[in-house]
């Protein structure tokens, strides 16, 4: 079987961008959609012109490393390779034998857990309380900062929050059929606290129907349009930073969230069901559960 990815495809511009097309259709994910091009993109500058082989492959790999990316990225594109490739297969663009041994490529072993990020109740609060809520816009950002904080939702989500999924179930406020990562849906209990934040900024900003998170200009006034995931990730990063707390992002108060309610002695498959995740184990990672830092084991030996 001949091979569509030879050199005269890989200096032909109609069929990279078919190429490039056939990967971005592959994920659903815009996120991974766009880190897989992005590997994709550096892929066939690495080959300048040369077929796509295992050596090449492992020469993008080298280079990567050479580079300083983690692991975590280098895994990442080096999947979004082996994704193309398997694409590449499916189509009869490439010999299923040459395509096995590009895949076999490893990645690269990470060491450890990473550790993350996890506040404590005193940093959280610490946090919540930098916002200037006399301001709207300081309602709108608390709100969104007590929603993270309580109910440990993705930034996407966040983002995608509309005041129709904002329901009363068994007796209590939700956030009713969140559609999150690989479509999931879930419902999500609306701790009191998140809930007074939530109707302190629809009221004061009129918002009963659409989106919750409106954007604002610089006078004030609010336009409309719904906030992005980008918007809601400026917002924690503002926050921290007067706070005085580094490397915080929305996911981390997602992990924060976790470990709160693990804390307060939540079961791991309610934290489980709260987070959506698919797998408990990856609750367990994010509570980062097999190691205790705040009462941790070898404090308790006594020299």
């Amino acid at each position: 079987m001949s091979s569509c990815l030879n050199k005269t495809t890989l200096t032909n511009s109609d069929s990279l961008n078919a190429l490039r097309k056939m990967l971005a259709n592959s994920v659903v994910s815009r996120h991974t959609k766009r880190a897989y091009l992005t590997a994709f993109d550096d892929l066939i500058e690495a080959a300048a012109g040369r077929p796509i082989s295992r050596m090449i492959l492992m020469e993008y790999r080298a280079s990567m490393i050479a580079e300083g990316l983690s692991a975590a990225t280098i895994n990442q594109r080096l999947c979004g390779i082996r994704k193309l490739v398997n694409e590449a297969r499916e189509n009869g663009l490439i010999d299923p034998a040459e395509a096995v041994r590009i895949t076999s490529v490893p990645g690269v072993p990470q060491n450890g857990v990473r550790l993350g990020t996890w506040l404590t109740t005193e940093e959280t609060q610490r946090l919540l309380a930098t916002v200037d809520r006399t301001e709207l816009i300081g309602k709108r950002n608390f709100a969104i900062l007590s929603t993270l904080c309580h109910c440990g939702l993705r930034r996407e989500e966040t983002a995608a929050l509309d005041m129709r999924l904002i329901q009363r179930r068994e007796g209590r406020w939700v956030i009713a059929d969140l559609i999150g990562k690989r479509g999931r849906v879930r419902t999500v209990p609306i701790p009191a606290a998140a809930k007074d934040a939530l109707d302190e900024w629809t009221s004061a900003a009129e918002i009963t129907s659409g989106p919750i998170w409106r954007a604002m200009r610089k006078g004030g006034a609010i336009t409309g349009l719904g906030l992005s995931a980008w918007a809601i990730w400026d917002v924690v990063v503002t926050a921290a930073k007067t706070a005085g707390i580094s490397h915080l992002g929305p996911h981390d108060l997602r992990r924060t969230c976790a470990k709160l309610c693990r804390t307060a002695g939540g079961e791991l498959e309610q934290v489980q069901a709260l987070l959506g995740h698919e797998d408990l184990s990856t609750t367990a990672h994010y509570l980062n559960s097999t190691q205790q830092i705040q009462h941790a084991v070898n404090d308790r030996i006594a020299l």
